[in-house]
């Protein structure tokens, strides 16, 4: 069985390669620096199973470029990033990775909201580049007793609720399956996604990319947000429409915004080889454009999609990977999402 990774490290590559599961399937291990799509297919495509990154694009175009994959593992809990259709078309087997950053991506979630609180980005800034110690705008607000709108109470979403109560605040929730129990447990309130916004000083986002969060917030409902509130994206850029975003931002509705993930954030990542071999007709520029004014923004946090990113998530992700193909190449493949 020959397998492809797609975007590791040397380090992840040297982990794989020792790692005695692995080694007793008497799997082929291959491996390519960068992302898979379609403008980026390996002169190689012989894999039965290959394993991609977040960043990767694994459409019809690339499963035809692989006649005898069988399987994809990604490094993943998302997967919106593969098309599913088409695999199932194929009888190709899709697994992910459920669980890795539950505390990691929590505890992510509250620097970025301390950094909005506190203005501890400014404060850095100020002094990088000015040297002056002055405390002119730099005045923030405590957590403990602020209300915490948080969507999304699955396994991130349950730990920030868990450090938020830490802090003393209080916490309202939506979840499509709330759970009574961990209210109880949390002492919380459940309630429907219109009054977290409308109550929530900060709001958190915790929910997955498909269809029905598309835009899940939108110029439709983001005025319902308290004045003067916070948004924390750590989810998906696309669950965020921009240009409602930066129009909250421009009349002072919100106080301020902390993004680990953008729309077209693909396009953000790398302009330069979008520009030379980008496809513009698959991308919206507008969208494109909206990101480089947000950047500008004074209270507006964006980070490189980085909440995922510690030593001790990564061996999960990649210990959970080799689980997957052990599982698949046994018969018996586990972790589906098709």
């Amino acid at each position: 069985m020959r397998v492809a990774f797609f975007r590791l490290e040397q380090w992840e590559r040297e982990y794989v390669e020792k790692h005695e599961e692995f080694k007793k399937l008497n799997a082929e291990a291959v491996f390519f620096e960068g992302k898979l799509d379609k403008d980026h297919l390996p002169k190689d495509t012989g894999a039965e199973v290959i394993s991609p990154f977040i960043d990767s694009t694994i459409d019809k175009e690339v499963l035809e470029a692989f006649p005898n994959l069988k399987c994809i593992v990604t490094r993943s809990t998302g997967f919106d990033h593969i098309d599913l259709q088409a695999c199932a078309a194929r009888n190709i087997v899709v697994s992910n990775v459920p669980s890795y950053g539950e505390d990691t991506v929590a505890e992510y979630t509250f620097g970025l909201i301390l950094a909005l609180a506190r203005k501890i980005y400014r404060g850095f800034d100020q002094i990088r580049e000015t040297g002056s110690f002055s405390l002119e705008g730099l005045r923030g607000f405590d957590l403990k007793g602020k209300t915490l709108g948080v969507i999304g109470t699955g396994r991130i979403g349950r730990n920030v609720v868990r450090i938020a109560r830490g802090f003393e605040m209080n916490v309202i929730a939506c979840d499509i399956y709330p759970d009574e129990e961990f209210a109880k447990e949390m002492n919380m309130t459940y309630c429907e996604p219109l009054r977290a916004l409308q109550e929530g000083d900060i709001v958190t986002l915790h929910v997955p990319y498909t269809k029905e969060t598309h835009h899940l917030i939108n110029k439709g409902n983001i005025s319902m947000m308290k004045k003067g509130a916070y948004l924390i994206n750590t989810s998906r850029g696309g669950v965020v429409e921009t240009e409602a975003l930066i129009g909250a931002l421009k009349d002072g509705h919100l106080g301020g915004v902390a993004l680990d993930v953008l729309e077209e954030e693909g396009v953000i990542q790398d302009e330069l080889e979008f520009l030379m071999e980008g496809r513009l007709e698959e991308h919206n520029l507008k969208t494109v454009l909206a990101n480089h004014i947000l950047f500008d923004m004074p209270n507006v946090i964006i980070t490189p999609h980085n909440a995922f990113n510690t030593w001790e998530a990564l061996q999960r992700i990649l210990d959970t990977t080799l689980e997957n193909i052990k599982a698949f190449a046994e018969g018996k493949p586990v972790n589906l999402v098709l």
